[in-house]
């Protein structure tokens, strides 16, 4: 029985449950249906499911095509029908994990997903948890709630635990061609889902648990985030040095070996790496060990919107002008370039200081037309026009997307604080002189102050 219920989900007629359908769970869902897995989505949002049922997709990295394409084919569905879960061989849990307002975490969808699942569990069903969370959540968590009915893992069903790695804007990177990390309860779990993910992601990487791979996703955002901290803490070190730290960075960069490149910025954001080392941090916290690199560059890395907002201070007492009653536009609100994702985007804290200050705060971000900030203040993109311009104090570049004229925005800004460096070449063209470092241009000789430079 067991070597059939394999065979099946490696190659038989299967059908694929995905419970959360947004930037982890939608793509998965399209490229099972690519590979001939039918598949159900379920999502509590009602407009979501409405959305990919009539054909579309809310997820930038998809086309509606995508989705179109297998609902022609019968291929895709979506609903807000839990107990359809019985009709699924398979189901990949990929709901949100968010840290609480203490930084603790956030498992409650988790655990919601997981009690919809364990009310439909079937023998033979496929359970994979890709979730990021921190070590023993699938065994701690999910596997009481799944064996309610006595059923046992590696026998009756088989759970797992594989890490979500998608990367938004990634043309090269995708569900299908991205390794896939995965580690089960049993090694009969992992092999069965090995045997399934393997029919539509060209490289399975089986771990000896599920405590293993979920070590591994913590790990490879725990090594981000501490890099990014280190490269923001030699960031203001270069700053009170009067070094220019891009400069040091690119020199360091040309050493073939033994080096990695970081570079600085306004602050972490997202999905990940903000939000995940620490849940590894809280889980070391209840068994008395203290994560001390991960403590540490979440301090520094916290403390860069704050740095960038001094930016702009020194750069307007340059031309005698306060904080206060100035108009700051802030380009870019994402917390990354490309994307329209503004989950822990470090604009969201530079504006609040800037207007804590007494500015006005406008932003432009073609990905992000609308936004409600956490303060519950709906905000409007404002159009890049000379107007505009004129009407400003200062700019500064928070986030560098791709398709904007910076070479238009180097010359109308009679304020520019760069902190992505995407101006630093047009500033060289510009003027005579090295590129400038944070405070582009300081309004009255068009280079930064020399206090900064």
């Amino acid at each position: 029985m067991f070597r059939d219920r394999i065979e099946r989900l490696r190659s038989g007629d299967v059908c694929l449950g995905v419970v959360g359908l947004g930037y982890v769970g939608l793509p998965l869902a399209v490229e099972a249906g690519r590979n001939g897995v039918r598949v159900i989505g379920f999502d509590v949002n009602q407009g979501v499911v409405d959305g990919i049922n009539a054909g579309r997709t809310h997820i930038q990295d998809l086309k509606d095509r995508d989705v179109a394409d297998l609902r022609n084919r019968g291929l895709l569905e979506a609903t807000t029908d839990m107990e359809r879960l019985q009709e699924c061989d398979a189901i990949s849990i990929c709901v949100p994990t968010p840290l609480g307002k203490t930084r603790d975490p956030d498992i409650s969808y988790v655990i919601a997903a997981s009690e919809s699942v364990g009310n439909a569990l079937k023998p033979g069903q496929l359970i994979v948890l890709e979730s990021t969370t921190y070590p023993g959540t699938t065994r701690d968590v999910l596997l009481p709630i799944l064996s309610a009915r006595g059923y046992e893992p590696g026998q009756d069903f088989f759970l797992c635990f594989s890490p979500e790695r998608v990367d938004p804007a990634n043309e090269v990177w995708k569900t299908k061609n991205t390794p896939k990390v995965i580690g089960g309860i049993t090694p009969d779990c992992t092999e069965a889902g090995v045997a399934f993910y393997g029919r539509f992601v060209d490289e399975m990487v089986p771990v000896s648990s599920a405590e293993a791979a979920e070590l591994t996703k913590i790990l490879e955002n725990t090594f981000r985030a501490v890099n990014i901290g280190l490269v923001n803490e030699v960031a203001l070190i270069a700053d009170r040095l009067s070094v220019d730290i891009w400069e040091v960075i690119d020199a360091a960069a040309t050493k073939p070996f033994g080096f990695m490149k970081f570079t600085p910025g306004p602050g972490l954001g997202g999905h990940c790496i903000p939000v995940d080392p620490h849940y590894l941090s809280w889980k070391m916290r209840s068994l008395d060990y203290k994560t001390r690199f991960i403590e540490v560059a979440s301090e520094v890395n916290a403390e860069m919107p704050a740095f960038v907002v001094n930016k702009v201070r020194e750069a307007l007492n340059g031309v005698r002008k306060a904080v206060n009653g100035s108009r700051v536009l802030i380009l870019g609100v994402a917390y990354k370039k490309d994307v329209s994702d503004v989950r822990e985007s470090p604009a969201s804290e530079i504006i609040r200081e800037l207007e804590k200050g007494g500015a006005e705060v406008p932003y432009h971000d073609p990905f992000v037309p609308e936004w409600q900030t956490e303060d519950g203040v709906r905000r409007v993109s404002v159009p890049l026009d000379d107007h505009l311009f004129e009407a400003v104090d200062a700019v500064v570049i928070v986030t560098d997307h791709t398709d904007v004229d910076y070479e238009g925005i180097f010359e109308r800004s009679p304020i520019l604080v760069d902190a992505r460096n995407v101006t630093a070449s047009i500033a060289a063209t510009a003027k005579s002189g090295h590129p400038q470092r944070w405070i582009v241009k300081d309004g009255v000789t068009g280079r930064a102050p020399a206090s900064v430079t």
